[in-house]
Protein backbone atom coordinates (compact mmCIF):
# COMPACT_ATOMS: atom_id res chain seq x y z
CA UNK A 1 0.00 0.00 0.00
CA UNK A 2 1.72 3.59 -1.21
CA UNK A 3 0.45 6.88 0.21
CA UNK A 4 1.75 10.20 -0.88
CA UNK A 5 1.87 13.35 1.20
CA UNK A 6 3.15 17.09 0.91
CA UNK A 7 4.55 18.82 4.25
CA UNK A 8 4.40 22.19 4.12
CA UNK A 9 7.93 22.53 5.85
CA UNK A 10 11.43 21.84 5.57
CA UNK A 11 14.30 19.36 6.27
CA UNK A 12 15.70 22.34 8.47
CA UNK A 13 12.77 22.65 9.93
CA UNK A 14 12.80 19.32 11.64
CA UNK A 15 16.16 20.12 13.22
CA UNK A 16 17.36 17.46 16.23
CA UNK A 17 14.12 15.69 15.20
CA UNK A 18 15.50 13.88 12.81
CA UNK A 19 15.98 11.46 14.91
CA UNK A 20 14.21 8.38 16.85
CA UNK A 21 11.54 9.16 18.28
CA UNK A 22 10.33 10.78 15.26
CA UNK A 23 7.01 13.36 17.60
CA UNK A 24 5.15 14.09 14.21
CA UNK A 25 5.73 9.52 12.90
CA UNK A 26 2.11 9.88 12.55
CA UNK A 27 1.66 12.22 10.19
CA UNK A 28 4.69 10.87 8.09
CA UNK A 29 3.12 7.23 8.32
CA UNK A 30 -0.56 7.51 8.15
CA UNK A 31 -1.47 4.77 9.77
CA UNK A 32 -4.31 3.38 6.64
CA UNK A 33 -7.63 1.34 8.33
CA UNK A 34 -7.04 -2.33 8.15
CA UNK A 35 -3.26 -2.08 6.79
CA UNK A 36 -1.70 -3.13 10.00
CA UNK A 37 -2.81 -6.65 10.90
CA UNK A 38 -0.30 -9.48 10.24
CA UNK A 39 -3.10 -11.82 7.84
CA UNK A 40 -4.98 -10.47 4.88
CA UNK A 41 -3.42 -7.35 5.21
CA UNK A 42 -1.09 -5.62 2.78
CA UNK A 43 2.65 -6.72 3.37
CA UNK A 44 4.52 -3.44 3.26
CA UNK A 45 3.19 0.10 3.80
CA UNK A 46 5.09 3.14 2.39
CA UNK A 47 4.44 6.42 2.42
CA UNK A 48 6.59 9.06 0.68
CA UNK A 49 5.82 12.74 2.29
CA UNK A 50 7.35 15.62 -0.56
CA UNK A 51 8.80 18.82 1.39
CA UNK A 52 8.81 22.32 0.50
CA UNK A 53 12.71 22.69 0.38
CA UNK A 54 12.72 19.60 -2.33
CA UNK A 55 13.88 16.99 -0.31
CA UNK A 56 11.21 14.07 0.87
CA UNK A 57 10.99 11.37 3.62
CA UNK A 58 10.17 7.74 2.83
CA UNK A 59 8.58 6.36 5.77
CA UNK A 60 8.13 2.46 5.96
CA UNK A 61 6.19 -0.32 8.03
CA UNK A 62 6.94 -4.09 7.04
CA UNK A 63 4.99 -7.32 8.11
CA UNK A 64 8.18 -8.70 10.34
CA UNK A 65 7.10 -12.26 9.49
CA UNK A 66 8.05 -11.51 6.05
CA UNK A 67 11.27 -9.96 6.46
CA UNK A 68 14.64 -9.03 9.19
CA UNK A 69 16.22 -5.63 8.54
CA UNK A 70 18.55 -7.21 6.00
CA UNK A 71 15.92 -8.42 3.76
CA UNK A 72 14.04 -4.96 4.15
CA UNK A 73 17.12 -2.97 3.29
CA UNK A 74 18.04 -5.25 0.31
CA UNK A 75 14.51 -4.31 -0.87
CA UNK A 76 14.92 -0.72 -0.36
CA UNK A 77 18.44 -0.58 -2.01
CA UNK A 78 16.58 -2.99 -4.89
CA UNK A 79 13.86 0.44 -5.40
CA UNK A 80 16.73 2.46 -5.13
CA UNK A 81 18.73 0.81 -7.76
CA UNK A 82 15.59 0.62 -10.02
CA UNK A 83 14.65 4.21 -9.39
CA UNK A 84 17.89 5.18 -11.12
CA UNK A 85 17.65 3.44 -14.21
CA UNK A 86 18.48 -0.44 -13.50
CA UNK A 87 15.78 -3.46 -14.86
CA UNK A 88 16.86 -5.85 -12.68
CA UNK A 89 18.50 -5.60 -9.16
CA UNK A 90 21.83 -6.61 -8.30
CA UNK A 91 20.86 -8.94 -5.46
CA UNK A 92 18.35 -10.62 -6.91
CA UNK A 93 15.59 -11.72 -4.10
CA UNK A 94 15.84 -15.82 -2.98
CA UNK A 95 13.20 -17.07 -0.80
CA UNK A 96 14.27 -20.63 0.14
CA UNK A 97 12.28 -20.53 3.24
CA UNK A 98 13.10 -24.18 3.35
CA UNK A 99 16.72 -23.74 3.96
CA UNK A 100 15.75 -22.77 7.72
CA UNK A 101 13.03 -25.68 8.69
CA UNK A 102 13.47 -28.05 11.60
CA UNK A 103 15.03 -30.97 11.20
CA UNK A 104 12.94 -34.04 10.32
CA UNK A 105 12.46 -35.40 13.74
CA UNK A 106 12.99 -32.05 15.36
CA UNK A 107 15.20 -32.23 18.40
CA UNK A 108 16.05 -29.77 20.54
CA UNK A 109 20.07 -29.78 21.22
CA UNK A 110 21.23 -26.71 23.16
CA UNK A 111 19.81 -24.58 26.14
CA UNK A 112 17.72 -21.41 24.94
CA UNK A 113 16.81 -19.34 28.03
CA UNK A 114 14.12 -16.45 26.37
CA UNK A 115 11.51 -18.80 28.01
CA UNK A 116 10.51 -17.91 31.42
CA UNK A 117 7.49 -17.28 33.00
CA UNK A 118 6.06 -14.21 35.14
CA UNK A 119 5.65 -15.57 38.71
CA UNK A 120 5.78 -12.11 40.14
CA UNK A 121 4.15 -10.11 38.21
CA UNK A 122 7.33 -7.83 37.47
CA UNK A 123 5.89 -7.05 34.10
CA UNK A 124 6.77 -3.22 33.67
CA UNK A 125 4.22 -0.61 34.22
CA UNK A 126 3.32 0.68 30.89
CA UNK A 127 1.67 4.10 32.05
CA UNK A 128 3.92 7.67 31.53
CA UNK A 129 6.35 5.90 29.21
CA UNK A 130 9.20 8.57 28.39
CA UNK A 131 10.98 8.04 24.67
CA UNK A 132 14.57 9.62 24.25
CA UNK A 133 17.25 8.81 22.35
CA UNK A 134 20.72 8.53 23.56
CA UNK A 135 24.35 9.49 21.19
CA UNK A 136 27.17 7.58 21.63
CA UNK A 137 30.27 9.09 18.91
CA UNK A 138 33.80 8.13 19.57
CA UNK A 139 34.15 10.59 22.81
CA UNK A 140 31.43 8.16 24.88
CA UNK A 141 32.82 5.23 23.46
CA UNK A 142 36.33 5.71 24.44
CA UNK A 143 35.02 6.27 28.20
CA UNK A 144 32.95 3.18 28.15
CA UNK A 145 35.98 1.31 26.96
CA UNK A 146 38.16 2.33 29.70
CA UNK A 147 35.52 1.16 32.18
CA UNK A 148 36.61 -2.44 31.07
CA UNK A 149 39.37 -4.54 32.09
CA UNK A 150 42.34 -4.42 30.53
CA UNK A 151 41.90 -8.34 29.04
CA UNK A 152 38.25 -6.95 28.05
CA UNK A 153 39.80 -4.04 26.17
CA UNK A 154 39.12 -5.72 22.47
CA UNK A 155 35.57 -6.19 22.89
CA UNK A 156 33.44 -5.10 20.03
CA UNK A 157 31.51 -1.84 20.10
CA UNK A 158 27.87 -3.46 20.32
CA UNK A 159 29.54 -5.97 23.44
CA UNK A 160 30.55 -2.94 25.70
CA UNK A 161 27.61 -0.92 24.59
CA UNK A 162 24.84 -3.60 25.46
CA UNK A 163 27.20 -4.17 29.07
CA UNK A 164 26.40 -0.55 29.86
CA UNK A 165 22.95 -0.27 28.77
CA UNK A 166 21.57 -3.52 30.10
CA UNK A 167 23.34 -2.53 33.79
CA UNK A 168 22.47 1.11 33.86
CA UNK A 169 18.67 -0.25 32.66
CA UNK A 170 18.14 -2.76 35.15
CA UNK A 171 19.41 -0.49 37.91
CA UNK A 172 16.58 2.31 36.73
CA UNK A 173 13.91 -0.41 36.77
CA UNK A 174 14.75 -1.64 40.28
CA UNK A 175 13.88 -5.12 39.94
CA UNK A 176 13.79 -7.69 43.19
CA UNK A 177 17.53 -7.73 43.51
CA UNK A 178 17.23 -11.67 43.68
CA UNK A 179 15.11 -11.50 39.98
CA UNK A 180 16.95 -13.11 36.99
CA UNK A 181 17.28 -10.27 34.49
CA UNK A 182 18.25 -11.11 30.88
CA UNK A 183 19.79 -9.70 27.56
CA UNK A 184 18.69 -10.77 24.58
CA UNK A 185 20.78 -10.17 21.32
CA UNK A 186 19.46 -10.06 18.14
CA UNK A 187 22.17 -11.70 16.22
CA UNK A 188 22.12 -12.27 12.13
CA UNK A 189 23.04 -16.03 11.56
CA UNK A 190 23.13 -15.66 7.15
CA UNK A 191 26.82 -16.80 7.87
CA UNK A 192 26.50 -18.64 10.81
CA UNK A 193 26.23 -21.70 8.25
CA UNK A 194 28.07 -23.69 5.41
CA UNK A 195 27.86 -22.82 3.28
CA UNK A 196 26.41 -19.62 4.28
CA UNK A 197 22.67 -18.58 3.74
CA UNK A 198 22.47 -17.22 -0.33
CA UNK A 199 23.23 -13.67 -0.63
CA UNK A 200 19.28 -12.96 -1.63
CA UNK A 201 17.59 -14.51 1.28
CA UNK A 202 15.73 -11.86 2.94
CA UNK A 203 13.80 -14.00 5.48
CA UNK A 204 14.35 -13.67 9.52
CA UNK A 205 17.98 -15.29 9.83
CA UNK A 206 18.05 -14.16 13.37
CA UNK A 207 18.38 -15.90 16.63
CA UNK A 208 18.69 -14.27 20.36
CA UNK A 209 20.81 -15.64 22.46
CA UNK A 210 20.22 -14.56 25.90
CA UNK A 211 22.56 -13.62 28.67
CA UNK A 212 20.88 -14.40 32.67
CA UNK A 213 22.12 -13.44 36.20
CA UNK A 214 20.53 -12.04 39.20
CA UNK A 215 19.47 -8.24 39.67
CA UNK A 216 22.26 -7.76 42.18
CA UNK A 217 25.08 -9.33 40.91
CA UNK A 218 24.43 -7.12 37.57
CA UNK A 219 24.31 -4.39 39.14
CA UNK A 220 27.03 -4.92 42.14
CA UNK A 221 29.76 -6.26 40.11
CA UNK A 222 31.73 -4.02 37.78
CA UNK A 223 30.95 -3.86 34.16
CA UNK A 224 33.59 -6.31 33.41
CA UNK A 225 30.81 -8.80 34.42
CA UNK A 226 27.95 -7.80 32.13
CA UNK A 227 30.29 -7.67 29.53
CA UNK A 228 31.27 -11.11 30.03
CA UNK A 229 28.03 -12.08 30.23
CA UNK A 230 27.46 -10.86 26.40
CA UNK A 231 30.18 -12.21 25.03
CA UNK A 232 29.22 -15.72 25.73
CA UNK A 233 26.14 -15.20 25.12
CA UNK A 234 27.11 -14.05 21.40
CA UNK A 235 29.54 -16.89 21.23
CA UNK A 236 26.68 -19.45 21.98
CA UNK A 237 25.38 -19.01 18.06
CA UNK A 238 26.74 -21.84 16.50
CA UNK A 239 24.91 -23.05 13.27
CA UNK A 240 23.92 -26.51 15.28
CA UNK A 241 22.43 -23.64 18.05
CA UNK A 242 20.33 -22.43 14.80
CA UNK A 243 19.31 -25.82 14.13
CA UNK A 244 18.36 -26.65 17.65
CA UNK A 245 15.86 -23.37 17.62
CA UNK A 246 14.49 -24.05 14.61
CA UNK A 247 13.53 -27.47 16.23
CA UNK A 248 12.23 -25.88 19.30
CA UNK A 249 9.89 -23.41 17.15
CA UNK A 250 8.24 -26.79 15.65
CA UNK A 251 8.28 -28.57 19.28
CA UNK A 252 7.18 -26.03 21.17
CA UNK A 253 4.20 -24.01 19.12
CA UNK A 254 6.32 -21.22 17.78
CA UNK A 255 6.61 -19.45 21.44
CA UNK A 256 7.07 -15.59 21.57
CA UNK A 257 10.69 -15.12 23.72
CA UNK A 258 9.97 -13.95 26.92
CA UNK A 259 9.86 -9.94 27.84
CA UNK A 260 9.89 -10.40 31.66
CA UNK A 261 12.93 -8.48 33.21
CA UNK A 262 14.21 -8.42 29.86
CA UNK A 263 16.11 -5.98 27.52
CA UNK A 264 16.38 -7.18 23.63
CA UNK A 265 19.12 -4.77 21.34
CA UNK A 266 18.95 -5.38 17.54
CA UNK A 267 21.84 -3.66 16.12
CA UNK A 268 21.15 -1.87 12.83
CA UNK A 269 24.42 -0.14 12.35
CA UNK A 270 25.37 -2.63 9.61
CA UNK A 271 22.14 -2.84 8.12
CA UNK A 272 23.12 -0.67 5.60
CA UNK A 273 19.71 1.61 5.75
CA UNK A 274 22.02 5.01 5.53
CA UNK A 275 23.68 3.58 2.12
CA UNK A 276 19.68 3.13 0.27
CA UNK A 277 20.13 5.78 -2.86
CA UNK A 278 16.90 6.68 -4.35
CA UNK A 279 18.28 9.00 -7.17
CA UNK A 280 18.97 11.78 -4.85
CA UNK A 281 22.58 10.71 -2.72
CA UNK A 282 23.06 9.78 0.39
CA UNK A 283 20.34 10.05 3.17
CA UNK A 284 20.20 12.47 6.13
CA UNK A 285 18.90 9.63 8.32
CA UNK A 286 18.04 5.65 7.94
CA UNK A 287 16.70 3.72 9.95
CA UNK A 288 13.79 2.58 12.42
CA UNK A 289 11.78 5.39 13.46
CA UNK A 290 11.27 4.58 17.39
CA UNK A 291 12.68 2.09 20.36
CA UNK A 292 10.54 0.33 22.64
CA UNK A 293 8.57 -1.40 19.81
CA UNK A 294 7.33 -5.10 20.14
CA UNK A 295 4.58 -7.11 22.30
CA UNK A 296 5.99 -5.15 25.28
CA UNK A 297 6.61 -1.22 24.47
CA UNK A 298 10.13 -0.66 26.43
CA UNK A 299 11.40 -4.01 25.86
CA UNK A 300 13.18 -3.96 22.40
CA UNK A 301 15.86 -1.13 21.64
CA UNK A 302 18.00 -0.30 18.39
CA UNK A 303 21.72 0.54 17.70
CA UNK A 304 21.03 2.93 14.66
CA UNK A 305 23.93 4.45 12.51
CA UNK A 306 23.76 8.40 12.93
CA UNK A 307 25.21 11.86 12.01
CA UNK A 308 24.60 14.43 14.49
CA UNK A 309 24.78 17.86 13.79
CA UNK A 310 28.25 18.62 14.34
CA UNK A 311 29.02 15.84 12.40
CA UNK A 312 30.32 12.95 14.04
CA UNK A 313 29.34 9.97 13.44
CA UNK A 314 28.26 7.68 16.39
CA UNK A 315 25.51 5.30 17.42
CA UNK A 316 22.19 6.70 18.27
CA UNK A 317 19.87 4.46 20.50
CA UNK A 318 16.36 5.29 21.16
CA UNK A 319 15.51 3.97 24.74
CA UNK A 320 11.41 3.97 26.27
CA UNK A 321 10.88 3.32 30.16
CA UNK A 322 8.44 4.56 32.86
CA UNK A 323 9.38 7.96 33.50
CA UNK A 324 10.98 7.84 36.77
CA UNK A 325 13.07 4.67 35.31
CA UNK A 326 14.21 6.71 32.69
CA UNK A 327 15.27 9.32 35.18
CA UNK A 328 17.55 6.74 37.06
CA UNK A 329 18.62 5.48 33.96
CA UNK A 330 19.84 8.89 32.61
CA UNK A 331 21.40 9.57 35.74
CA UNK A 332 23.55 6.58 35.84
CA UNK A 333 24.40 7.08 32.25
CA UNK A 334 25.50 10.64 32.85
CA UNK A 335 27.70 8.93 36.05
CA UNK A 336 29.09 6.44 33.52
CA UNK A 337 30.20 8.79 30.47
CA UNK A 338 31.52 12.05 32.99
CA UNK A 339 33.15 10.15 35.82
CA UNK A 340 36.82 9.38 35.64
CA UNK A 341 37.62 5.63 34.52
CA UNK A 342 38.68 3.34 36.91
CA UNK A 343 42.32 2.71 37.31
CA UNK A 344 43.76 -0.75 37.23
CA UNK A 345 44.02 -0.76 41.34
CA UNK A 346 40.15 -0.16 41.05
CA UNK A 347 39.17 -2.58 37.85
CA UNK A 348 37.94 -5.53 40.30
CA UNK A 349 36.24 -4.15 42.41
CA UNK A 350 32.78 -4.35 43.01
CA UNK A 351 30.56 -1.53 43.36
CA UNK A 352 27.71 -1.11 46.12
CA UNK A 353 24.31 -1.58 44.48
CA UNK A 354 22.09 1.26 45.35
CA UNK A 355 18.87 2.43 43.76
CA UNK A 356 18.28 5.57 43.08
CA UNK A 357 15.35 7.56 44.84
CA UNK A 358 14.82 10.19 42.12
Amino acid sequence: MFVEADADVTLDQFGDALQPPFPCLEELLFDVPGSSAVLDAPVFLIQVTRLKCGGFIVALRLNHTMSDAAGLVQFMKAVGEMARGADTPSVLPVWERELLDARDPPRITCTHRDQVEDTKGTLMALDDMDHRSFFFGATQMAVLRGRMPPHQQNSSTFEILTACLWRCRTIALQPDPEEEVRVLCAVNVRTKFNPPLPAGYYGNALATPVAVTRADRLCQNPLGYALELVKKAKADVTEEYVRSLADLMVIRGRPHFTVVRSFVVSDTTKAGFEDVDFGWGEAVYGGPAKGGVGAIPGVTCFYISFRNRQGENGIVVPVCLPAPAMRRFMQEMDALLKEPAPTAATTNKKSTFVLSSL
